[in-house]
């Protein structure tokens, strides 16, 4: 596998992760409060630059351009993120609901 599509896939695992642990922590809170969704926001984002400094340090030599390890698989990462998020916080929320 290229060290490209490495980044990827490690990329989509931690907006799996991302994203569940947004839910958690929503669901910790008023679900009904927009900053809500702001610490889920916060928590995508930490994670992500997280993870490029360190495929930055794993994969510098191995990748041609260094702003590739930035921009490889940003856009799957917040899409996935979105629906992991939506997806474990209405798990999450779904039996409180019915209650």
């Amino acid at each position: 596998m290229k060290p490209l599509e490495k980044i990827y896939w490690i990329r989509v695992t931690l907006s799996i992760i991302a994203g569940v642990v947004s839910a958690v922590v929503a669901t910790l809170f008023d679900a009904t409060e927009f900053n809500t969704f702001l610490n889920g926001v916060t928590i995508a984002l930490a994670i992500y630059l997280v993870s490029y400094y360190v495929l930055k340090a794993k994969f510098a030599n191995q990748v041609e351009k260094q702003s590739k390890i930035m921009s490889m698989g940003i856009f799957i990462y917040f899409i996935a993120w979105a629906v992991f998020f939506i997806l474990f916080y209405s798990i999450l929320q779904g039996p409180a609901l019915l209650s």
